[in-house]
């Protein structure tokens, strides 16, 4: 029985250290603690349970985080046709079989015309017609018009025009696919979708894929989950066109007794909390309390202006309780924001579970170098 005073020496100073755990640092706040310091007057923070009543009210608060806020471009139907624009080349084909020809000779009754060059002012030269404007034409009606010119010349010629698309029919496929570069418009019904699948399609593995649309100095932005699901943001591409697909960089954070203290990437357009959870890797088992999901969020200051519905102050702290089926429902359908920092909660009795399994250790150690001693 030797045993005992050390046993019971040992036992007291778990059992001091226990008492003291309210002063000791811990992996992640119990959410008593939090609901303490949210009743003092000297809270620099606002408090809200999330509830069913609730939702209605924060999701008409100003967002929060860092937002693209980029608009988009509604989808138009083009023409199925090209047109011509500045930079494009044009092959002639020209056919005369009179004798006295002064395109062809007696052996040959063909001339081709190739790599001719659509200057900036939309025109081409022809031998013996000269400078013909054909910008904005369809490559028929082209044809039609440098036929009309050159039989005023050549009665007897015939025309045919082949069109190879320039700078001004082409866009870029920049990044996020699989054979980003340059690819020529084949109409004017080429749409962004029709691009990305040219391309080869996203790129695995990337976290919900933003599109970005640059054109004349502006950035159009969208998720490709919304043009799948959306054919109306499928929108038409134009000539000059920069496309790049990038992973979303909204992120949010989490820490305490979650499944991974991490920053996350948005994986969605829009995360509940419950998105939140899963994406973290859920909750610890042994560790976190469900009753005490903490999303700690900070407004702008004109967020709390008169006449702004929002907080009470520019720090909120929002509560989530796993443990009851309104708190589930309501946690499903709670936005997370961009930078939003998710705490997981420790539960109070971890430590007195803590506390009686050393002393359930200390008193078999006992129990055998007792045995032992007999």
């Amino acid at each position: 029985m030797r045993f005992l005073p050390n046993l019971l020496a040992m036992a007291s100073a778990v059992l001091f250290l226990s008492s003291c755990s309210d002063s000791l640092p811990g992996g992640a706040p119990v959410s008593n603690e939090i609901l303490k310091e949210a009743g003092e007057e000297t809270a620099d923070f606002a408090f809200y349970p999330v509830t069913r009543a609730f939702l209605p009210i924060v999701h008409q608060w100003p967002p929060t985080g860092k937002q693209e806020n980029l608009s988009w471009i509604g989808n138009t139907r083009g023409a199925k046709t090209q047109i011509i624009q500045p930079g494009d080349r044009l092959t002639l084909a020209i056919w005369d079989s009179s004798e006295n020809s002064l395109l062809t000779s007696i052996q040959q009754k063909n001339v081709n015309l190739e790599n001719v060059i659509v200057a900036s002012n939309g025109t081409i030269f022809m031998p013996y017609v000269g400078n013909i404007s054909v910008i904005g034409m369809t490559p028929d009606l082209a044809r039609e018009e440098l036929q009309a010119s050159l039989e005023a010349i050549v009665p007897s010629a015939q025309l045919q025009l082949t069109m190879f698309e320039g700078r001004n029919n082409s866009v870029d496929l920049v990044t996020g696919v699989a054979s980003p570069g340059t690819y020529p418009m084949p109409d004017r019904n080429y749409t962004v979708l029709g691009l990305i699948s040219a391309g080869g399609g996203v790129r695995t593995g990337m976290n919900n894929p933003q599109v970005r649309l640059m054109r004349e100095g502006q950035i159009f932005g969208t998720s490709v989950d919304r043009l799948l699901d959306n054919p109306n943001y499928d929108t038409l591409l134009r000539g000059g066109d920069r496309v790049f697909v990038e992973e979303d960089r909204r992120y949010f954070l989490s820490y305490g007794a979650a499944g991974t203290e991490d920053l996350h990437i948005f994986t969605k357009d829009e995360m509940s909390a419950m998105d939140a959870v899963a994406v973290m890797g859920g909750l610890n088992d042994s560790k976190a309390d469900p009753r005490g999901l903490i999303v700690l969020r900070e407004y702008p200051a004109s967020a709390v202006s008169t006449g702004v519905r929002g907080p009470r102050m520019t720090r909120v702290v929002f509560s989530l309780n796993l443990a009851t089926t309104d708190g589930l429902f309501s946690a499903r359908r709670f936005r997370i924001n961009p930078d939003d920092l998710l705490i997981a909660t420790e539960s109070p009795i971890n430590d007195i579970l803590t506390v009686s399994t050393i002393i359930g250790n200390f008193v078999g150690v006992f129990n055998a170098t007792s045995n032992i001693g007999n």
